[in-house]
């Protein structure tokens, strides 16, 4: 990997699960921005412009498919940036449609995701081995 670490902003309001993937995410040598809702997590996405997004579905102040709405409305970095949605929520064919319609976005659950396999998938979009 190049000595320029990506950029990984966490957005999840469940500090166990925030805790565990920052301290994974932080150890495969990415630099990590956590928020824990998604009014701050979107202001953190246009500040920090991050190389991913990691974003839970269930968060306080603005759920997770509307920050991803607004963030694929605004800049172009915005329409751009990956997002890998990671929820415990089943997907029904209303999101699993607007997921694919906000490309580039990936959508993982929890109960079915270890985190190795998150890192996998990060690695695999970031193109970083």
């Amino acid at each position: 990997m190049s000595d320029l670490k990506k950029k990984i902003l966490l957005v999840e309001d469940d500090p166990a699960l925030s805790q565990m993937y920052s301290d994974k995410l932080v150890h495969e040598g990415f630099r990590i921005v956590i928020s824990r809702d998604g009014e701050e997590g979107l202001a953190l996405a246009v500040s920090e412009k991050p190389d991913l997004i990691l974003l839970d579905l269930m968060l306080p102040k603005l759920d997770g498919m509307s920050l991803l709405e607004k963030l694929r409305d605004g800049s172009l970095w915005g329409s751009q940036v990956p997002v890998i949605i990671l929820t415990n929520l089943n997907a029904d064919d209303k999101v699993i449609k607007q997921v694919i319609t906000d490309k580039p976005a990936y959508y993982l659950m929890k109960a079915n995701s270890t985190p190795q396999g998150v890192i996998d998938k990060i690695r695999e979009i970031l193109n970083v081995f």
